[in-house]
């Protein structure tokens, strides 16, 4: 099993009462973290898939039907946890967990895991209010892969102080992240490492997305759009993505569009980032760009690996926020003539840092240096997959292999 940073954050003893909301992709691990940790508190008989029938009917029968298995796995001086896996698909799931939370709150912890955007369900005097923490579970990483510690942050750490950190206790793992890359960051097709299963489990990923998570959890009809976009949008990652062009791509509505690409990001199929125009001439403000979970959904290599680098900084930032660090989120810089930089990380909605993906060593381009500037010298790294690379062409400014960012 692949030790996963999400478990010493989410189970945090000092969270207190709240219970863990554990979101993600499908098969990205919430149910081997879950499970694995009701194992270490002794309560692996209270795991509930409600995606089951025998689970439904017996709440159905019993809306306290754990209740006296839960009482059992009591050990002194802990509570046990009981555990809710897509209990979210449920009609009023929200004021089932509400009326059990405040029945047994004194009693038991709660774990909810789901492959839907748990938070696009919270609305203003939400039932639940108060009553959990969120935490997103993203694919393997290369730090968890490579058994290493994920580096954080200090409160008053510069992005320069903490890169400088992150290089000098990185260490290449070239290998690693090629299978990453080969294989995505899904435990299943990364631990089996062979490219036909692979293929077939991205198949079925689709049937699974479009028959049954999108069906469940939207009130889209057309599904076989979704199918379509899963196979257009490949070709568009690392550039803005334009509704229009897809309305004319698909041959159906806008509107049918929009909620298609909204569908997608609630299930953990992608996500999108915005661009940022705070303080750079002439940017674009509207268009987002969007990134597959499943990287390896992008045939072109150039395309896979900067996919691949957004994830992995999602994943970092996702958990810097769910351990309350700081307000961190990604975006990407682009003007209006074309030039733009990947990436942007923004603390406390603050220009951080600037990363750029290159599949070779390359001189940082002009531009990369003119908004690195307009942003208030904001330190920039040119990540780039060829290994054994790590130079500074100039203060505030590096290039270096992501087999050695990343692995911190």
């Amino acid at each position: 099993m692949i030790k996963r940073h999400l478990e010493s954050v989410c189970f945090d003893p000092s969270l207190g009462r709240q219970m863990r909301f554990i979101a993600g992709p499908r098969q990205s691990g919430k149910t081997t973290l879950a499970r694995h940790f009701l194992s270490l508190q002794h309560s692996e008989g209270l795991y509930y898939d409600w995606d089951q029938r025998d689970v439904r009917d017996a709440f159905k029968a019993d809306s306290r039907f754990f209740e006296s298995r839960m009482r059992e796995s009591r050990v002194e001086g802990s509570l046990p946890y009981v555990c809710f896996d897509e209990i979210h698909k449920m009609p009023k799931w929200k004021n089932i967990l509400k009326g059990l939370f405040d029945t047994f709150e004194r009693e038991c912890r709660f774990i909810v895991t789901g492959s839907a955007r748990l938070d696009w369900f919270r609305k203003s005097g939400d039932s639940l209010a108060g009553r959990f923490f969120l935490f997103r579970l993203n694919p393997v990483s290369l730090s968890e892969l490579s058994n290493r510690p994920r580096l954080e942050p200090g409160p008053k750490e510069t992005a320069g102080e903490f890169m400088e950190r992150m290089l000098s206790l990185g260490r290449p793992e070239q290998d690693l992240m090629e299978q990453l890359l080969h294989y995505s960051g899904f435990p299943e097709p990364l631990t089996k490492a062979d490219k036909s299963f692979y293929l077939r489990w991205q198949r079925d990923l689709v049937d699974q997305l479009t028959r049954g998570d999108v069906r469940d959890l939207t009130r889209i009809l057309a599904v076989e759009h979704i199918a379509t976009l899963m196979q257009l949008i490949p070709e568009r990652v690392g550039s803005p993505l334009s509704l229009n062009a897809l309305t004319e791509d698909v041959e159906t509505s806008y509107t049918t569009v929009r909620n298609a690409i909204r569908a997608m990001e609630l299930t953990y199929a992608l996500f999108l980032i915005s661009p940022y125009s705070r303080r750079i001439a002439r940017a674009v403000k509207k268009e987002k760009k969007a990134y597959f979970y499943d990287w390896g959904r992008s045939q072109d290599p150039a395309k896979r690996f900067e996919n691949y680098i957004a994830v992995e900084l999602k994943t970092m930032i996702d958990l810097w926020h769910d351990k309350g660090i700081s307000d961190f989120d990604l975006m990407y810089v682009r003007t209006r003539d074309g030039k733009e930089t990947d990436f942007l990380i923004t603390r406390d909605r603050e220009p951080w840092c600037l990363l750029e993906a290159k599949l070779q060593d390359a001189a940082i381009a002009r531009h990369h240096v003119d908004q690195a500037r307009a942003l208030g010298h904001t330190p920039f790294i040119q990540v780039v997959y060829q290994k054994g690379v790590f130079k500074r062409p100039a203060p505030g400014f590096t290039i270096v292999s992501a087999g050695r960012l990343l692995s911190g």
